[in-house]
């Protein structure tokens, strides 16, 4: 029997799953306590300066890099989250004072709104400069 190095016979049956995204922080404790109330959710603390997020199939990492005497680099774009009740987590966004303050497609980032694509959102800016949106679930544009 021959092995294949080149990978599994059926391409798609090995297709990449994304399990984890990770971002910057400058201070755990207070990203711990920011993404906790803005997400509803509990992070579980892990070895390495870094708490976890779970996020449906995606674990949202949170990493502290203050020890690496660096300023945070913020995500390159948004993280997209959905949501079933859109409009508690912006009230959640809104008591955080982290909603975004930048247009998309000429309307608030900021303010929940219907997107061209369809999608009802609303995005916000973590103290890190992470770039965050919120899409209400059943909205959600597929492409």
């Amino acid at each position: 029997m021959t092995t294949s190095t080149t990978g599994p016979a059926d391409p798609a049956a090995d297709v990449p799953q994304l399990f984890r995204l990770s971002v910057e922080v400058g201070d755990l404790e207070e990203a711990v306590a920011f993404y906790g109330r803005l997400l509803g959710l509990e992070g579980r603390r892990q070895p390495g300066a870094r708490c976890y997020f779970p996020c449906g199939p995606v674990t949202l990492s949170i990493q502290d890099v203050s020890a690496l005497a660096a300023p945070p680099h913020p995500a390159a774009k948004a993280l997209y989250f959905t949501v079933t009740d859109l409009d508690v987590v912006f009230g959640r966004a809104e008591a955080l004072d982290c909603l975004s303050t930048e247009l998309v497609h000429d309307a608030p980032a900021g303010a929940i709104a219907v997107r061209p694509w369809g999608e009802r959102s609303f995005y916000v800016q973590d103290p890190w400069d992470n770039p965050l949106c919120f899409v209400e679930n059943d909205t959600v544009y597929p492409g």
